[in-house]
């Protein structure tokens, strides 16, 4: 029997286990600028089911979380209009970082440093199970969806455009 990899702990894997959220874990070596292409090529799953955490603000600058399939872009006017707001893009590196406490291609809903509002793309909840990042490059945890409605509060949006 191969022996199980051990991952050291996150903030979020300390989140979910302190919610007893169930998880599978899922370290594959990471590529810089690989994207959910590489992961979902690694992990041998559809690239779909892999999630991606993006920090983006809206026109205030007030930080928000969005959950997007891995294989899809985020219409941000279609976001907008769903939220409430005037405008949303995408936060800056350095900024998104600050507000998450995770490194870029790191960055996961769970454990965030500051309490983030988390918009998730409708048909993901319809997901049987998600590949969602764990809190580190390299390492995403696959969960049932659900754990985003209970955990994070997210509200599902309807923003998702073919990439």
């Amino acid at each position: 029997m191969a022996k199980k990899e051990h991952v050291s702990e996150t903030q979020a894997t300390h989140m979910l286990r302190k919610h007893q959220v169930g998880f599978s874990e899922h370290p594959y070596p990471y590529e810089e600028r690989g994207g959910t292409a590489v992961s979902a090529r690694e992990l041998g799953v559809p690239e779909y089911a892999v999630v991606k955490t993006l920090v983006m603000q809206d026109e205030a600058a007030k930080p928000l979380i969005v959950l997007m399939h891995g294989n899809c872009k985020v219409s941000t006017k279609n976001l907008a209009r769903a939220i409430g707001c005037k405008s949303v893009e995408p936060c800056k590196p350095e900024v998104a970082q600050r507000h998450s406490g995770y490194q870029i291609g790191g960055t996961s809903p769970f454990g965030t440093r500051k309490a983030l509002p988390v918009y998730v793309e409708d048909s993901i909840l319809r997901l049987e199970k998600i590949y969602i990042n764990g809190g580190r490059r390299g390492y995403l945890v696959g969960l049932a969806p659900r754990a985003l409605l209970d955990l994070l509060g997210a509200k599902p949006v309807q923003c998702a455009l073919a990439d």
